[in-house]
């Protein structure tokens, strides 16, 4: 791999970056300055510093973020601000996305990576991953809404899949749901003739929103995470 491929993978500078860097004789490959980024590496193998900062190589990120309100679950729109200008720039030359949509005004848990292939599988219906959201509605919630919404509501010509619903008192709970449609909660609520008032997701498959993250605030998921990601 070239070297300059390689740090513009990681995030780390641009090609053009690179090439300055290298001419200034601030990138070595084992020990040693490079003059040229186009010379070859073995990722696996060779220990390169970029400007003093040793640099590992990964193909993959994945980052938990708590996500605020107002900001729209895509990489550009033409009105609204997007979660991903919410890491530094090294980070967004990475060709990161957020995997599935959380509404403008729903908060919480959003991973954000470019591993297409994880995100097509965690987003599949086949593998039913389940996600849980905290609520609160409009009106109260009866045991009949509750047994509706478990059991599947029509929300526009489709049944939704059974769920789980659990109230902390008759206008906020947890609803866990393993599918994903297009204002699915919303229009579940609505099917019981309520109003989501707000909505924050607190789980995605064996990812939990990290307590410490204000809204806002991200970070990189740990190895066990990873693996259990994979693992779904």
């Amino acid at each position: 791999m070239r070297l300059d491929k390689m740090l513009s993978e990681c995030g780390v500078a641009t090609r053009k970056e690179s090439a300055r860097a290298a001419r200034a004789g601030s990138i070595t490959v084992n020990g040693t300055p490079v003059r040229s980024a186009d010379v070859k590496v073995d990722p696996a193998v060779d220990a390169v510093v970029y400007c003093g900062t040793p640099v590992r190589y990964r193909k993959f990120f994945y980052f938990m973020l708590n996500k605020p309100d107002g900001y729209v679950s895509a990489t550009e729109d033409g009105r609204d601000p997007v979660v991903t200008e919410l890491l530094p720039e090294e980070y967004r030359r990475l060709g990161l996305f957020p995997c599935g949509r959380l509404d403008k005004h729903t908060l919480g848990l959003m991973l954000l990576t470019n591993d297409g292939v994880l995100s097509h599988r965690l987003l599949s219906p086949k593998h039913h991953v389940e996600k849980s959201y905290g609520f609160t509605v409009k009106f109260p919630l009866s045991s009949a809404d509750i047994d509706a919404l478990e059991g599947g509501v029509d929300i526009g010509g489709y049944v939704t899949k059974p769920c789980r619903v659990n109230l902390s008192n008759e206008r906020n709970g947890v609803i866990a749901i393993t599918e994903g449609k297009y204002h699915q909660i919303k229009l579940m609520m609505e099917a019981v003739h309520n109003q989501i008032t707000s909505l924050e997701r607190l789980t995605f498959g064996p990812l939990s929103l990290d307590p410490t993250l204000e809204r806002g605030e991200w970070r990189e998921l740990t190895e066990e995470e990873i693996t259990l990601l994979n693992q779904q």
